[in-house]
């Protein structure tokens, strides 16, 4: 069994999904953050309250999960 090398950080970082899983999540971010900046850009145009604004929480995580997750190749 081959010892995997460490880098100067010590940590290991080989890439764990192909260009195709990339391309999804890219687009499963870009899209999230499309929906998320619609329904804000409706909800602050008929002055709806900044509690109700709250709720795009999920979807603004969502989409930098997608966008994080196809950056760092995982």
């Amino acid at each position: 069994m081959t010892m995997p090398e460490f880098s100067a950080g010590g940590a290991v970082c080989t890439p764990n999904i192909n260009t195709a899983e990339r391309r999804k999540r890219l687009a499963f971010g870009a899209v999230e953050l499309l929906i998320a900046l619609v329904i804000l850009a409706v909800l602050v145009g008929f002055g709806v309250s900044r509690w109700w604004r709250l709720a795009l929480l999920p979807f603004f995580l969502g989409s930098a999960s997608g966008f994080f997750q196809w950056r760092d190749h995982t």
